[in-house]
């Protein structure tokens, strides 16, 4: 790549694998300029469970998106989830020494190492620290220490951390074809930098990403982060209950529920139905239309009031002023907006990338969000270089994969 504006952003998902290629203009604007996917295979719950069958669908995507994009990709910022992923938030705490009184940038990278230093399991490693609040000798709301006087800097992080071979793992399927690997970063993170504004990060909002396999969510107080994490469930799910429940086959299921399914119940003429043409190896079938988004409704509603368990360990979800803002493939289901608000009993809408432009069709495509939003947090990185040692891991990932 020969332009530094030029960003890659890597989603190996359940479903599919999504590469953006995206350009970044001077009023800070991102232009998409090509969209490579490709069916993913040897991905399980957004994990990669066969090595090879992965790589080469990864192969295949980035090939896909260098023709559409006339770009040759060497480096990529990639997108990791899992149920293993898991968050907390902690305080720092560093005193300066009797001889000096004024903060300086190694103060707050102290800061930083300090609200590390909490156990968490042996295999996990650190994956984000992201600030939340400085506190200069009490003072609280500063936004940047570094220059200002006092003898204790103190320090909000919401510190994110995961299976260290598991996140190894995408990183490896990456560097073998080869490709450098710029930044690892939380899909839900990657996400809320395109689907919500700062305005909607002040007001408090929850980002809810439900792909194939797993559902990232991203839960933002007071303008910060207060929650995050990852479910193992998302659209498949619901494609196996369809199978399951009709006994027709998957690949037949899920067409049925992205071109006829809905989470909706009692919109039906009553005894209104679909017919499912033979085919190949099928018969064909005639279903009823409820029967069907019953099977949609009940497991769509599992899934968001187990999120919704998960979020209530903690006092943040009282805050969210701006709401619910739903993303991913899964959103296009139809009604979601409406079930997600009914269990959460807030405002819920469904959600794409607010802050690009170039491939309408990709834009606003909410199953792009991660990927686009990794070139928005590639931005946000590249403008504001001293952020970048708050999610750089690879020391710890790197180590003994050459």
């Amino acid at each position: 790549m020969a332009s530094s504006n030029l960003m890659i952003g890597l989603e190996i998902g359940t479903s599919k694998i999504c590469v953006v290629v995206g350009e970044s203009r001077p009023d800070g604007a991102i232009k998409i300029l090509g969209v490579g996917q490709t069916p993913s295979r040897g991905v399980r719950k957004g994990e990669i469970v066969d090595f090879e069958t992965a790589m080469k669908c990864v192969h295949e995507a980035v090939v896909d998106a260098e023709q559409k994009s006339d770009v040759m990709i060497r480096s990529v910022y990639v997108a990791v989830a899992g149920s293993h992923l898991q968050s907390f938030n902690n305080r720092g705490c560093v005193m300066l020494p009797e001889d000096r009184d004024e903060i300086d940038e190694q103060d707050v990278e102290d800061v930083k190492i300090s609200a590390r230093e909490v156990s968490i399991p042996a295999q996990n490693a650190f994956l984000h620290s992201i600030i939340q609040h400085y506190h200069v000798e009490g003072q609280d709301g500063v936004l940047n220490p570094v220059g200002m006087l006092g003898q204790k800097l103190e320090a909000d992080f919401h510190i994110i951390h995961g299976v260290r071979t598991r996140i190894q793992n995408t990183i490896r399927c990456v560097k073998e074809l080869p490709l450098d690997v710029e930044d690892v970063v939380f899909g839900g993170l990657a996400s809320a930098q395109v689907v919500l504004t700062q305005h909607q990060k002040d007001l408090g909002a929850l980002v809810i990403d439900i792909g194939g396999g797993t559902s990232d969510y991203i839960l933002y107080a007071d303008g910060v982060v207060k929650q995050s994490g990852c479910l193992g469930v998302g659209g498949d799910h619901i494609t196996n209950d369809i199978s399951m429940g009709l006994r027709i086959p998957m690949a037949r299921a899920e067409k049925l529920k992205i071109e006829e399914g809905s989470c909706v119940l009692g919109n039906c003429l009553p005894g209104e139905t679909i017919l499912l043409k033979d085919d190949s190896g099928f018969a064909g079938k005639e279903i009823e239309r409820e029967t069907l988004n019953t099977i949609i409704h009940l497991r769509l509603q599992e899934n968001l009031e187990l999120l919704k368990r998960r979020l209530e360990e903690e006092p943040f979800i009282n805050y969210l002023g701006g709401g619910i803002f739903i993303t991913g493939g899964c959103s296009l289901l139809n009604g979601i907006d409406h079930l997600a608000q009914e269990i959460f009993e807030m405002p819920a809408h469904v959600a794409h990338a607010q802050t690009a432009s170039g491939l309408t069709s990709a834009v606003e495509n909410p199953q792009f969000s991660t990927a686009i939003g990794l070139i928005k947090y590639a931005q946000a990185v590249q403008t504001d270089r001293p952020r970048r040692r708050f999610g750089r891991i690879f020391g710890k990932f790197f180590s003994g994969m050459r």
